[in-house]
C-alpha cells in the first residue's frame, strides 16, 4: 500500500509537470508561428478592411515576442523571424501609403477636413505601429502632416479674412471723426446750392456703444459669419463683429486641432503643444499680418477697446478648454490693438486740444454742448466694455481715460471763457459736467476713477456758483463763516470769542 500511495503521488506529479509544459509550449508555439491568415491579409488584404487591423496587432504582438524571445537564445525565433520582417515592412509599406494618402485628401478645397481625421483616428494604430518599428517613416508621416494642415489652415485663413472684410460697414470711422471736430454743414451737388437744408455729418455712432457690448456677453459664441451667405441677405457688420467671427474660427480651429495631433500621434505635455505650434504657426503668420494692416485702418476707438477685450476672452475660453492659450498670438495681437487704440486716443485728445472755440460755427451758450456729449458717451463705452468683459479697467485705460478727461475739463474751461457773464460761465460747467455724471450712471455700476473726478469737478462749480449767487446779498455771513469754520475745527475757543459781537450782528441782520 505504501509503495502505490508513492507511485500514485509521482505519477501526478509527472503528470502536472507535462501538462505544464504542454501548456507554456503551445502558447510559445501560438505567439510564434505566423499562420497563412496573417500572411495572406497582411501581403494582400485591403488596408481599410477591418481584419487588416486585426491582424496587425497580432504582428506587432508576435514581433514584440520574438524580440523578447531573441535575448532568450530560443533557436525557433531564426525560423520565423524573416517571415515577421517581410510581413513588418510590407505593412509599414502599405500603412505608409494609407497614411499619405488620407493626409493628401487635406488638399482638395472647400473640403470637410475633419472627416479624414476622424477616419485617421479609427485607425491609429496603423501610426503607433510605425511608431514602434520605423521611426523614420513615422517622422515622415508628422512633417507631411504639419506641412499640408499646415497650408490648409494659410489658405482658409487668408480667404476668410478677405471675403470677410469685404463685409464691412461702409460708413465706419474715418480720421476725420475726432471728438473736437464740429459737425460740418456741407452741400451736396447743384441741389445744394439752392437748397436750404444743408446736410449735417452724423458722428453720434461713432462715440455712442449702442448694444455693441453683447459682443462680450450672449453674442460671444454665436455661430461664426458665412462671408457668401452674409453677402446675399446684404448684411454690412463692423470691425470689432468681423474680429470676433476670425478669432472664434481660430479658436474652435485650434482646439480641435490639438485634440486630434495629441491623440493621433501619441503626443502628451510639451511634446503636444511644440507639435500643435508647428502645425498652426503659417496660419498665425498669416493672421498677424493681414490684421495688423486692417488694425492700422481703424480708427473707431471703441471697436478697438472691444477688440482688446475679445482677445481675453479668447484666450480664457482656450484655458477652460484645456487647450494650450497661445500666450504669444495674444499678446502680439493685443500690443497692436493697444497701440493704435493709444494712436486713436491721441488724435482725439489732439482734436480737442487744439479747438479754437472762439471760431466754432456754433456760438456757445448755456446748455450742453454736444462736443461734450460725444465725451461722455465715448467715456461711459468704455467704461461698459470694461464691466461686461469682467475685468477692472486696468492702469493702461485708466491713464488713457484720465488724459482724455484732462482735455475736456481744459476745452470746458476755454468754452466757459467765452460767455460774459460769471454765472453763466458756472451754469454752462455745471450742466456739462451733470451730462457726463448723468450719461455715466445710467449706465455704469462700478465705481471709476474718471466719475469721481467729473463729480469733484462738478460739486466745485456748483459751491463756486451758490457763493457767487448768494454773495451780493450774504457777503458778510460768508465771510464770518470763512473765517470761524477753521477755528471751529481746530477748537480755538479763545479766538473764537472775538466774533461773539460780530455774530450777533450777522444773525439779526441774516433774521
Amino acid at each position: 500500500m505504501k509503495r502505490l500511495q508513492d507511485q500514485s503521488v509521482l505519477i501526478k506529479q509527472e503528470l502536472e509537470n507535462r501538462q505544464k509544459v504542454r501548456n507554456d509550449l503551445s502558447q510559445f508555439v501560438d505567439d510564434i508561428v505566423v499562420p497563412q491568415t496573417m500572411i495572406k491579409i497582411i501581403m494582400e488584404g485591403d488596408v481599410s478592411d477591418r481584419t487588416f487591423l486585426e491582424q496587425l496587432h497580432e504582428l506587432q504582438h508576435k514581433l514584440h515576442f520574438v524580440k523578447a524571445q531573441e535575448f532568450k537564445e530560443a533557436r525557433a525565433v531564426e525560423d520565423v523571424q524573416p517571415v515577421l520582417e517581410s510581413l513588418k515592412f510590407k505593412a509599414i509599406e502599405k500603412i505608409r501609403e494609407w497614411i499619405l494618402t488620407k493626409i493628401y485628401m487635406f488638399r482638395k478645397p472647400l473640403s470637410n477636413y475633419q472627416v479624414p481625421q476622424h477616419q485617421l483616428l479609427t485607425y491609429r494604430f496603423f501610426y503607433e505601429f510605425l511608431l514602434a518599428n520605423e521611426r523614420n517613416i513615422a517622422k515622415e508621416i508628422q512633417a507631411e502632416y504639419v506641412d499640408t494642415i499646415g497650408k490648409m489652415f494659410f489658405s482658409y485663413f487668408k480667404v476668410y479674412i478677405s471675403r470677410l472684410f469685404k463685409l464691412m460697414m461702409t460708413d465706419a470711422a474715418s480720421k476725420d471723426d475726432l471728438l473736437g471736430v464740429e459737425d460740418t454743414v456741407k452741400h451736396t451737388g447743384l441741389t445744394g446750392l439752392f437748397s436750404s437744408k444743408p446736410q449735417v455729418r452724423n458722428r453720434a455712432t461713432v462715440f455712442s456703444l449702442g448694444s455693441r457690448q453683447n459682443l462680450l456677453t450672449h453674442d460671444f459664441i454665436s455661430p461664426l459669419i458665412v462671408p457668401h451667405a452674409a453677402k446675399e441677405s446684404n448684411q454690412k457688420f463692423q470691425f470689432e463683429t468681423l474680429f470676433r467671427s476670425i478669432h472664434l474660427a481660430l479658436v474652435d480651429h485650434s482646439s480641435h486641432e490639438f485634440l486630434f495631433v495629441a491623440d493621433f500621434f501619441l503626443f502628451s505635455g510639451q511634446a503636444a503643444i511644440n507639435f500643435h505650434s508647428k502645425v498652426m504657426s503659417r496660419a498665425i503668420d498669416q493672421l498677424l499680418k493681414d490684421l495688423e494692416q486692417r488694425i492700422a485702418l481703424n480708427f473707431d476707438a471703441i471697436s478697438l477697446y472691444l477688440c482688446i477685450r475679445l482677445c481675453d476672452k479668447f484666450r480664457n475660453l482656450l484655458i477652460e478648454r484645456e487647450i494650450p492659450p497661445m500666450d504669444e498670438y495674444w499678446e502680439t495681437i493685443c500690443n497692436q490693438l493697444w497701440i493704435r487704440f493709444d494712436q486713436v486716443m491721441k488724435m482725439h485728445n489732439d482734436s480737442v486740444n487744439t479747438l479754437d472755440v472762439r471760431k466754432m460755427q456754433t456760438p456757445v451758450d448755456t446748455r450742453p454742448h454736444y462736443i461734450i456729449r460725444r465725451y461722455a458717451e465715448l467715456t461711459c463705452a468704455f467704461l461698459v466694455v470694461s464691466e461686461c468683459s469682467g475685468k477692472e479697467l486696468g492702469k493702461k485705460i485708466e491713464a488713457i481715460l484720465e488724459t482724455s478727461e484732462d482735455a475736456m475739463e481744459q476745452l470746458l474751461l476755454r468754452m466757459s471763457a467765452t460767455l460774459p457773464q460769471q454765472k453763466d460761465r458756472l451754469v454752462f460747467l455745471i450742466n456739462n459736467y451733470d451730462l457726463i455724471l448723468s450719461i455715466i450712471d445710467d449706465r455704469v455700476v462700478q465705481d471709476n476713477r474718471i466719475h469721481s473726478i467729473i463729480h469733484e469737478l462738478n460739486q466745485k462749480a456748483i459751491g463756486e456758483f451758490v457763493e457767487a449767487t448768494l454773495s451780493p446779498h450774504f457777503s458778510a455771513l460768508f465771510s464770518f463763516v470763512t473765517e470761524c469754520e477753521p477755528l471751529v475745527n481746530q477748537g480755538h475757543a479763545q479766538m473764537l470769542s472775538r466774533y461773539n459781537g460780530r455774530g450777533e450782528f450777522i444773525s439779526s441782520g441774516f433774521h
